[in-house]
């Protein structure tokens, strides 16, 4: 396998290490092994270009002092790779709060947004960071929204739009994604609501994960925005690819993030994440999308072209068994599917 495109750069997340993991599941894997495990995937002298990052421990703190940024850019770097989006910790177990709480819960969620924004900051001072955004949700419920989903809907546009504003001030931007567990977000009508409501283009936009856009067109949480019917037949891939299409047309011209992933198109949860999108590795055959052909949908625009939205696609493996995670086979797979994915989809 050879490059075809020289953009965007391929990246492989850190959070699978820790999301869905801890004391009720299995054992954290911790960043210096995800990081092996990362630089050391190779598929025709190609490998991955960096890494996104979860800022928690205990992986990366929220509170990490300059000398512990300077370290870690130094583990990075020495591994030839360079760091791109970061998540903020925005959930209450971190230190975060419900972005449609009390006003405490609302500060508490600006605060984690703050502090995230100046770790990107001084990650792009030290020369490792030179792309990215950082991820937020609404760290609510649909059960909770529901209780008021206009009034809930308006809180959490007023919460991101003060996070817009504080990202701006360290000029970073900000990428909501949308799952069908965060309240506001949990389906593709929602979500293109919710972004519209709080209108700030070029500081707030969406991050797409396959995993999670595919449950938007069953419905999940929101029987109302349901594309597929609920027998499905996945057999029948060019109706699938129309419900996707309706969602893409939707929210790519928001996407300002995109993860790569497959979905065996059912709801899953370990750990301390809640209900949400089975990830799947590569060659699963209970995966439900052409990989390919589904990144296509949010690569490029409706004329075909290349978006050139991000300068970068992630894989996201959240909730992999651990035993899966530390095979390099996977991660040599999964290289390998991101690099057909620019191939087909990238630019130069």
């Amino acid at each position: 396998m050879t490059n075809q495109h020289k953009y965007p750069a391929i990246h492989n997340a850190m959070w699978p290490g820790l999301v869905g993991k801890g004391p009720d599941s299995e054992p954290f894997i911790d960043l210096e092994t995800m990081l092996d495990l990362t630089a050391q995937a190779e598929v025709g002298g190609i490998r991955f270009d960096g890494v996104d990052l979860f800022l928690s421990l205990p992986h990366t703190s929220i509170d990490s002092t300059d000398d512990e940024l300077k370290h870690l850019t130094d583990s990075i770097a020495k591994r030839d790779l360079v760091v791109g989006s970061l998540v903020a910790p925005v959930w209450p177990p971190t230190g975060g709060g419900s972005a449609m709480g009390s006003e405490q819960e609302r500060k508490a969620f600006l605060t984690q947004v703050k502090k995230a924004c100046a770790i990107g900051k001084k990650l792009r001072e030290l020369g490792i960071r030179r792309y990215g955004v950082i991820r937020i949700d609404s760290a609510a419920s649909p059960a909770d929204w529901a209780k008021d989903p206009a009034g809930n809907t308006k809180l959490i546009a007023k919460t991101f739009c003060e996070a817009s504003i504080i990202a701006e001030d360290y000029g970073e931007r900000l990428a909501a994604e949308g799952e069908i567990c965060w309240g506001g977000m949990h389906s593709w009508k929602r979500m293109v609501e919710l972004l519209e409501m709080v209108n700030r283009p070029k500081t707030l936009g969406f991050q797409a994960d396959m995993a999670h856009s595919l449950l938007y067109t069953l419905g999940y949480n929101a029987a109302e925005d349901c594309l597929l019917p609920e027998d499905f037949d996945w057999s029948q891939q060019e109706v699938l690819m129309e419900a996707l299409r309706k969602v893409t047309h939707a929210l790519r011209p928001w996407t300002i993030d995109f993860h790569v992933a497959q979905n065996d198109g059912t709801v899953s949860g370990s750990g301390s994440h809640d209900k949400t999108g089975r990830h799947c590795v590569v060659g699963d055959p209970k995966g439900k999308m052409d990989i390919i052909a589904v990144a296509g949908l949010w690569m490029r625009d409706e004329t075909g072209l290349p978006t050139r939205a991000y300068e970068h696609i992630c894989w996201d493996g959240c909730m992999f068994p651990n035993a899966t995670m530390m095979a390099p086979k996977t991660w040599k797979d999964i290289l390998g599917t991101l690099i057909a994915v620019r191939n087909a989809h990238g630019w130069d």
